[in-house]
């Protein structure tokens, strides 16, 4: 419902996706090894086909709620995934 919002949040999914290679400072370069981040990788993928089928719906009562907590979730993976590699690094030193 908020314009300027929305373009925030546009703007900071787009910078995101700049920034991540930035922030992969992980020992292994693959996912093989770090399966909490498989698992949050897939909830990565439903959750934006999710925010795909929301944006194709009307902007009423239950579609807003479930794309703001959606966006949530979205911009929570970002900073989930690093923080849980950093734990799975040290736990199998």
């Amino acid at each position: 419902p908020n314009k300027l919002g929305g373009v925030i949040a546009l703007v900071m999914s787009i910078v995101i996706l700049f920034i991540l290679p930035i922030l992969h400072t992980n020992k292994s370069q693959g996912l093989q090894f770090y399966p909490i981040n498989q698992i949050l990788f897939w909830y990565m993928v439903i959750i934006i086909i999710l925010l795909t089928w929301i944006g194709a719906r009307p902007v009423e009562a239950p579609f807003i709620l479930t794309g703001q907590i959606l966006t949530v979730l979205y911009f929570s993976y970002y900073i989930l995934n690093p923080m849980i590699s950093k734990i799975w690094d040290n736990f199998l030193k």
